[in-house]
């Protein structure tokens, strides 16, 4: 029987590159080690998803950073893309919850234990997400004495203008009503709702055809805003799902704690506006 293998397909000599050296094929399958002896079943699918989203958290941060290149060169259309990519990414977070779910409260309790206190509460990542989507908290610093590296991290976002603030700067060239005082905010404060940018994005909404580059835009962050909503609650019924009304691992009150996250909000005034849309001329009307 012939092979079925093509005969061009090149095999990786000396110090050629391969898919294995590329991608650290090898380190990355030796860094799940579960602390369970001998090893809980589960605790590797665990470790998997959890490295998982640390993954696609620094993706999200990657993106974040061309998204704000975009908006200063007030490259809208780029802006949009990349806000897709990221919601997408989203998606793809909250169904990882599914998998989570696959395992019974009686299976993660076997080796839960070993976790105290290691705590989702410690990704320095999902932090510097926060914080860069203007949620800026530096009582959370305290908690990374022993995590400099992060820390550090997480410095450098709440010293830095977060992505409203780039909206902000943006719409402004464009020539919306911004408030000096909003341009000219303290960028190490968590960002506070303002009436003034409200009624700037209600006017937007409200002749969305007259403004079709900045509706698409806030609607593209209210996408990425709901998508974080919506993994937040996934993530609050999974852990109740899995260990009721117990204390985390870390010392928080768990899910009491993780359903009060549910009221976060990156981009405040996008959702308040739209309580006063019912008085908006029809869609498609000026």
């Amino acid at each position: 029987m012939s092979s079925s293998i093509e005969e061009g397909i090149i095999t990786p000599k000396g110090d050629m590159v391969s898919y294995t050296s590329y991608l650290k094929v090898h380190e990355l399958l030796d860094l799940q080690k579960p602390l369970s002896s001998p090893p809980e079943h589960d605790e590797m699918l665990f470790i998997i998803i959890h490295q998982s989203y640390e993954l696609w958290f620094k993706q999200i941060l990657h993106e974040l950073d061309l998204a704000e290149l975009d908006l200063k060169n007030n490259n809208a259309f780029g802006a949009l893309k990349t806000l897709k990519r990221i919601t997408t990414i989203q998606n793809i977070l909250t169904q990882q919850v599914s998998i989570l779910e696959t395992m019974t409260p009686n299976d993660f309790n076997l080796f839960r234990s070993r976790l105290n206190p290691a705590s989702g509460f410690q990704s320095h990542q999902f932090r510097v997400l926060e914080f860069r989507m203007g949620l800026k908290d530096k009582n959370f610093l305290k908690f990374f004495q022993t995590a400099p590296d992060g820390k550090m991290a997480m410095e450098k976002a709440l010293a830095a203008p977060c992505f409203y603030d780039h909206l902000m700067g943006f719409m402004a060239r464009r020539g919306y009503d911004i408030p000096g005082s909003i341009l000219s905010r303290d960028v190490t404060t968590e960002w506070t709702p303002s009436q003034a940018v409200e009624d700037v994005f209600t006017t937007i909404y409200q002749n969305h055809t007259s403004h079709y580059e900045a509706y698409w835009l806030l609607e593209s962050l209210c996408d990425l805003d709901q998508q974080f909503t919506l993994w937040r609650y996934r993530h609050v019924a999974m852990v109740e799902r899995m260990i009721g009304a117990r204390i985390g691992t870390g010392g928080s009150s768990g899910v009491k704690y993780l359903t009060a996250t549910l009221q976060k909000r990156f981009f405040p005034e996008i959702w308040s506006l739209r309580g006063r849309l019912g008085s908006a001329t029809p869609y498609g009307k000026q």
